[in-house]
C-alpha cells in the first residue's frame, strides 16, 4: 500500500509541476515576437508571485518523491526501469534550471527596459528554449512514471475483477 500511494503523490507532484512548464512552453511563440521592454516586463510581473514559490514546491516534491519513488520500486523488474527513467528526467529538468535558466534571470532580475542590454535576445532565447526543453523532460518523466504503474497492471483479469 505504501509504494501505490508513493506513487499516487509522486504522479499528482509531477502533474503539478507540469503545470508551469507547459505554460511557459506554450506561451513560447508569443513570447518570441515580443520587443525586449515587453518580454523583460512579463519576466519580472508574471512569473515571480506563483511560478518561483508554488511552482517551485510542486517540482521539488515531485523530485524528491520520484527519486525515492525509484529506490521502492527498486527490487521490481520493469517498473523500476520506468520509474528510474522518469526520476532521471526530473532531476534533469531540475538541474537544467539551476545551470541554465537561474544565471539568465539573474542578470535579468536588476534590469530595466532602459538597461535591458544589447544581446538581451540571446538571453531570452537561451531562457525560452531551456523552459521548453525541461516541459518536454517532465512530459517524458510523467510518461515514463504512469508506464511504471501500467506494467504492473495485471492483464489477465477476469472481466468482473478491477485491474
Amino acid at each position: 500500500m505504501l509504494v501505490k500511494l508513493w506513487r499516487l503523490v509522486t504522479v499528482m507532484l509531477i502533474g503539478l509541476s507540469m503545470g508551469p512548464a507547459l505554460c511557459h512552453l506554450l506561451e513560447m511563440p508569443a513570447k518570441m515576437t515580443y520587443d525586449g521592454s515587453l518580454w523583460l516586463t512579463l519576466l519580472h510581473t508574471l512569473y515571480p508571485p506563483a511560478f518561483g514559490t508554488v511552482g517551485a514546491f510542486f517540482e521539488v516534491g515531485a523530485v524528491v518523491t520520484a527519486v525515492a519513488l525509484a529506490f521502492l520500486v527498486r527490487q521490481r523488474r520493469p517498473a523500476f526501469g520506468w520509474t528510474l527513467l522518469g526520476a532521471l528526467c526530473l532531476v534533469t529538468a531540475h538541474a537544467t534550471f539551476w545551470i541554465w535558466i537561474a544565471p539568465v534571470n539573474a542578470t535579468m532580475a536588476p534590469l530595466t527596459p532602459e538597461t535591458l542590454p544589447a544581446d538581451w535576445m540571446r538571453l531570452r532565447d537561451h531562457w525560452e528554449y531551456t523552459h521548453a526543453a525541461r516541459a518536454v523532460l517532465q512530459t517524458i518523466a510523467l510518461g515514463a512514471l504512469v508506464f511504471s504503474i501500467l506494467v504492473e497492471t495485471p492483464t489477465n483479469a477476469s472481466k468482473d475483477q478491477p485491474a
